[in-house]
């Protein structure tokens, strides 16, 4: 069975949006990462990597599955991909 390539089912703000919401839910920064990489290859790569000030193969490298980006490099790319991440009270 191939591989799902999250990225061809990410055409609207909305599914980016709901897709963002359940990986943050799974608080695995490498997941985070990897889906950051779908939202930005369904974008378009290179656009998001202008965007973002950073060069294409380094939003490669900083997007690949199992990353660890820093923070900062995650709010360049989230403000690239024009979208944010929400703090959220949690019932404890």
């Amino acid at each position: 069975m191939p591989d799902l390539d999250f990225a061809e089912h990410l055409d609207t703000d909305q599914a980016i949006a709901e897709y963002l919401t359940v990986i943050q839910e799974e608080n695995d920064p490498a997941l985070l990462a990897a889906a950051l990489g779908d939202i930005a290859r369904a974008r378009g790569m290179s656009q998001s990597a202008k965007a973002s000030g950073m060069t294409r193969e380094a939003l490669y490298k900083a997007l690949r599955p199992n990353a660890q980006p820093r923070f900062d490099t995650v709010n360049r790319v989230c403000a690239a991909l024009g979208v944010k991440l929400v703090a959220q009270a949690v019932a404890v």
